[in-house]
This record gives C-alpha cells, structure tokens and sequence, in this order.
C-alpha cells in the first residue's frame, strides 16, 4: 500500500525525470539528475533495502554527477552556457 510519503516520492521521480531529459541547459540538467539519485536513494530505504540506497547514493549522485560536472567542465559546456545569458 503506497503511503501519501511514497507516492510524494514517486511523483517527485517523474517529475525529475522529465526535468531532467527536458531541460535546455546541461549544468541544470546535471543538478536535476543528482536530485533523482538522492530521491532514488531515499526510496531505497523506506523499501527496506539499505544497500542499494547506499549504492545510488555513492554511484548516482556521487560518482557520475562528478564526472558529469568534470566532462561539461573539459568540453567547455560550463562557461559557454554562462556567456550566452
């Protein structure tokens, strides 16, 4: 039975999710991104399975929002951002 705080959980997933694939901006994209893993991973533990939320905690917000802010940063897609605005 979904309580009102996972079903507030889920709608906040979906919504991030298509935040995320459709936002115009890579950095905002990114920032979405690492709020779905957070979310993710707190869903993680309410389902009682620590060591995945551990996992998307560590892995998708940590590990890849890193090396997404490192990959925007070396192609230059940080800074081109903030000089069109």
């Amino acid at each position: 039975m979904l309580t009102a705080f996972k079903f507030v959980m889920f709608f906040g997933l979906i919504v991030c999710a298509l935040s995320a694939c459709l936002a115009r901006r890579l950095l905002i994209s990114v920032a979405i991104f690492m709020s779905y893993s957070v979310i993710m991973s707190i869903l993680w533990v309410v389902l009682k399975s620590p060591d995945l939320a551990i996992t998307e905690a560590a892995v998708g917000a940590g590990v890849t929002s890193v090396l997404f802010f490192v990959t925007l940063k070396r192609i230059r897609a940080i800074g081109e951002d903030e000089k069109h605005e």
